[in-house]
């Protein structure tokens, strides 16, 4: 699917009053405007998108097959990314948090927050149950920044929330995560009701932000959260 960019829509409105002038103005001033309308197409506006990665990209970056413990396989109705093309973003922050979006693999969605290409998979070990999720965004100018404070405020808003599968809480904890990318957060998920808990990662590599889930292992998913965000933000810095 073809999608149009905000900011082509925001050039073609801001054409229109030139255009409306034209039409009503004197000889002398319609050959003023046309001069005019000269030299500003003689300097086109910047791509917001130039230099961004598009989702193709950024499918490279993920995580092979190969690096996913024995057990695991893709599922391939969460393998999705938006290909050569980039999608308009959304800039403003969730007023308040949804916490049950953290239970999800798409968890990064909590800050409200959208880029313009994204690529994502997830794993699962169908004899366990434990699952593996993996994606990357990315962002215009310091919105990725604002992206990881968007992660941490979203885990101090949500100490805890309701499982819909036990009805049972969930607590949440949250903290800086040195060493991965250029900035990182990591949120820890637990619950007595769970044979394990989970852990979430974000972290940042240029304009671009790395998001996995994991639930594998007995230590809530920690240790191949970090491993396989550290081969992402490895790819990503080789892709840049």
């Amino acid at each position: 699917m073809h999608f149009t960019s905000r900011a082509a829509r925001v050039l073609v409105l801001a054409a229109l009053p030139l255009t409306l002038a034209a039409c009503g103005s004197s000889d002398d001033t319609a050959a003023g405007d046309t001069s005019a309308k000269a030299t500003a197409s003689s300097s086109p506006s910047k791509d917001p998108n130039a230099g961004l990665l598009t989702g193709t990209q950024l499918k490279k970056a993920l995580a092979p097959a190969s690096f996913f413990p024995s057990g695991f396989a893709v599922d391939p109705s969460g393998a999705r990314d938006t290909g050569d093309t980039y999608i308009p973003p959304s800039t403003a922050p969730a007023d308040k948090p949804d916490c049950t979006r953290l239970g999800g693999t798409a968890w990064i969605e909590i800050t409200g927050i959208t880029g313009v290409s994204f690529a994502q998979n997830d794993y699962i070990n169908k004899n366990t149950s434990e699952q593996i999720a993996q994606e990357i965004d990315a962002y215009r100018g310091t919105t990725a920044e604002t992206v990881l404070k968007e992660v941490e405020k979203a885990a101090a808003a949500c100490e805890s929330f309701t499982d819909s599968d036990t009805s049972t809480k969930v607590k949440v904890t949250g903290r800086s995560t040195p060493g991965l990318g250029d900035g990182a957060y990591t949120i820890t998920l637990t619950n007595p009701a769970w044979e394990n808990g989970t852990t979430l990662i974000a972290a940042r590599v240029g304009t671009n932000v790395v998001s996995v889930l994991s639930t594998d292992g007995r230590d809530n998913g920690a240790a191949t959260a970090k491993k396989l965000t550290e081969r992402i933000v490895a790819s990503l810095k080789k892709a840049s």
